[in-house]
């Protein structure tokens, strides 16, 4: 079997309000948790109980990717400045 490999190059990333959206994720999924929260001891009688915490994990782990995000922004932000200031 041959190896496949690509006959053009990887289209550039697209790039977006990304701190904006993975925010406004992670308030959805919290926003979830919450409205399903007085729901628990139905959930909890028909076997959904994993809805509840799966809202939980996914703003958990919203939150981890805010953060991690904004650093990336930060970091872009400053290679940019940085080659404007060496380019000028």
């Amino acid at each position: 079997m041959a190896k496949w490999t690509p006959k053009h190059e990887a289209p550039e990333p697209l790039e977006g309000p990304v701190v904006a959206t993975i925010t406004g994720g992670t308030i959805v999924w919290f926003v979830l948790f919450l409205v399903q929260l007085p729901f628990y001891g139905w959930l909890q009688d028909h076997g959904h109980l994993w809805w509840l915490w799966t809202c939980l994990a996914g703003g958990g782990l919203g939150l981890i990717g805010v953060w991690y995000v904004r650093r990336r922004d930060a970091a872009l932000k400053r290679a940019a400045a940085l080659k404007a200031a060496s380019a000028g």
